[in-house]
């Protein structure tokens, strides 16, 4: 684990790891944003982090600077962080692991979260992920489970991925796992495409509980929830004022409400076509 840098060594039993990519996987941010809001609210410690250099371009994802209260300068690296703990007062050992989709050498990188994985005996990986889909902001947000796992499949009541096409980094990462034996799944939460530049907590609230759902770790996200309603509450009143977008929304529901598995198939489907429609170059 040679770009790997250890902060500490924590004590873990069999770890569950989530983690969570900025970029193209990330609408809405709500995939990383879930992540840091389970970080926070178990109170994990960072234990680790990727060294960025070998895997980013600074021209494209640039440092940042800022001042520190002494007046000194100080350059903030997109490391990737890992922070780990236990999953509020239950027995439940957790690692997160937030960052930015690498823009190099993804098969070395993936190594290293392999390798970290192994370290620590992680039982289960479970990747959070955020699209734009043909969804109304007014409804439920659908999350869609995926692994390749025939076992975590039925345990965990998932789907089989059968996806054909190009991938990000979070495909790499699963096949990089299974090589290693280490079971993996995805959650994946939808976005309306009409609202694709704005932070969607609602999307965000929707993985937390998802994934406190899979672990069976209770949560509290009350201000998730205030998030949400002021994000829907938002949302709406622009929509109201262009009647052209309150009659698509309308469709979006319509569509909706006569699903008779409400988005689970169609978002399957866009998770699929937005990978497709990735640039390859």
């Amino acid at each position: 684990m040679e770009h790997l840098r250890w902060l500490r060594t924590p004590k873990l039993d069999r770890p569950i790891m989530i983690c969570a990519f900025e970029g193209w996987n990330d609408a809405g941010d709500a995939a990383t944003s879930a992540a840091r809001w389970l970080r926070d609210e178990w109170a994990l410690e960072p234990f680790a982090e990727i060294d960025p250099e070998e895997f980013y371009d600074f021209t494209t994802l640039r440092p940042q600077v800022r001042i520190e209260d002494d007046h000194l300068r100080h350059i903030d690296w997109p490391v990737t962080e890992l922070s780990a703990g236990r999953a509020g007062d239950t027995q439940t050992d957790v690692v997160v692991m937030v960052g930015y989709e690498p823009h190099l050498r993804w098969r070395t990188f993936c190594s290293e979260v392999v390798g970290l994985a192994r370290a620590v005996d992680t039982r289960l990986v479970l990747a959070l992920g955020a699209l734009l889909a043909e969804v109304p902001h007014t409804r439920p947000v659908s999350v869609v489970g995926s692994s390749h796992d025939p076992a975590l499949i039925d345990e965990l009541d998932l789907r089989r991925s059968n996806y054909e096409g190009p991938t990000g980094i979070v495909g790499v990462l699963h096949d990089e796992l299974a090589r290693a034996n280490v079971p993996s799944a995805s959650l994946w939460a939808s976005v309306p495409t009409y609202v694709p530049s704005a932070t969607s907590p609602k999307a965000a609230l929707a993985l937390v509980r998802r994934t406190a759902q899979l672990l069976a770790v209770p949560v509290t996200p009350t201000d998730l929830e205030i998030a949400s309603a002021s994000y829907e509450r938002q949302i709406s009143e622009v929509v109201d004022d262009d009647d052209e977008m309150r009659g698509y929304v309308a469709q979006l529901e319509t569509h909706y409400e006569h699903d008779d598995e409400p988005s689970s198939r169609a978002l399957i489907d866009e998770v699929e076509r937005f990978l497709r429609d990735q640039p390859t170059d």
